[in-house]
């Protein structure tokens, strides 16, 4: 008797999906018999989503897409292009692309502060003594909230020189360039595989959009190119201050030898020594002259060597205006509003539903 009263209480019931739906046409006809209170909530759902839709901020988004091709990198990429078909990253072991903007340190790079900040500090086109920082406080209404933390009451301005920022500027730019990381920045990578990356910038101001997207880049571009050339520009710029030493010091040596063979013509031939002085100029001139050939072969080589390691950094679709406006559209609020406001309607009915009442 005991082990049947066991078996019994051990028994579970078995899942059904049959079951699972009489109960859910149980909840759809307890929900039927709140027509006219369902109606009344989709058409206050349709009101919101109607108002959301009418007083939702509308955002522009400036779309970049580059390319960066590093001409050092090329070693190990017919190897690292046939490990990537079985899901395997091997650029980084063949001696692919390395340094300030290979691979995903593009990210990083391009929402660091230092970049933000001096494309803040840009000038705005077409507007003497204003910067993108002015233009992007004004389009989000912070010197009307700021204007309180100012001694005079006055907008607080940014100008393009950082060096007589007073300490308040100092704070309220750094809250800017947070901002901008945060919230108006995004840098993805479509494909693993390829070397495109996408920077999208969104701005409630069109031109903004735009701008601050391309200085971005050519702020990015410019600091790219100057550390992966740095030690190559030195050796070439050394060389050249030396060639043009030597090339000054040849010249006047060419000088020298040619008024020693002057004086050679009218010396009296009784003197054995008169031809010394010509042989020591045009040593020296061939000294200097094989010193000179030496440097500028080195400097041509350097030359050389520093066009291969300059990458390319190459845009291939620039926003154009007039940019995508991000906004939510009448008929998709509408909808939305009603959905989800039905939706929890019904799970308010539900939830508080007595027990025993179908």
């Amino acid at each position: 008797m005991s082990d049947n009263s066991n078996q019994s209480s051990s028994y579970e019931e078995e899942f059904s999906f049959k079951s699972v739906l009489n109960e859910r046409k149980k909840d759809v006809a307890y929900l039927l018999r709140f027509k006219k209170q369902f109606t009344f909530v989709l058409l206050l759902g349709i009101a919101a989503g109607a108002l959301v839709a009418r007083f939702w901020p509308v955002t522009y988004s400036a779309r970049l897409t580059f390319i960066i091709e590093d001409s050092k990198a090329s070693g190990g990429s017919l190897l690292a292009g046939l490990a990537g078909q079985f899901g395997l990253d091997m650029g980084g072991a063949l001696g692919g692309a390395s340094g300030v903007l290979a691979g995903d340190n593009v990210t990083a790079l391009l929402r660091s502060e230092s970049m933000i900040e001096r494309t803040l500090l840009s000038p705005f086109p077409d507007e003497p003594g204003r910067s993108l920082a002015d233009r992007y406080a004004d389009s989000y209404e912070l010197k009307e909230a700021w204007r309180k933390f100012s001694k005079l009451e006055k907008d607080i301005m940014f100008p393009t020189n950082r060096s007589k920022y007073t300490r308040l500027q100092d704070s309220l730019l750094q809250d800017m360039i947070i901002r901008v990381g945060k919230s108006n920045m995004s840098i993805s990578k479509p494909d693993k595989k390829l070397g495109f990356f996408e920077l999208r910038v969104t701005t409630p101001d069109e031109k903004l959009s735009q701008l601050f997207s391309l200085y971005i880049i050519d702020q990015a571009t410019k600091f790219y190119i100057q550390t992966k050339t740095k030690a190559q520009r030195v050796n070439v710029n050394r060389l050249q201050a030396r060639a043009d030493s030597i090339g000054r010091l040849l010249n006047r040596k060419t000088y020298s030898a040619s008024a020693a063979n002057s004086i050679l013509l009218d010396a009296n031939p009784a003197y054995p020594t008169a031809n010394v002085r010509t042989e020591l100029e045009q040593r020296d001139k061939m000294v200097l002259q094989t010193i000179y050939a030496e440097i500028i072969k080195n400097l041509e080589v350097s030359r050389t060597m520093l066009v291969q390691e300059t990458p390319t950094f190459q845009l291939v679709d620039t926003p154009q205006l007039p940019l995508h406006k991000n906004r939510v559209k009448y008929p998709k609020g509408i909808v939305m509003g009603a959905f989800l406001t039905g939706i929890l309607y019904g799970l308010f009915l539900l939830a508080f539903r007595k027990p025993g009442v179908n």
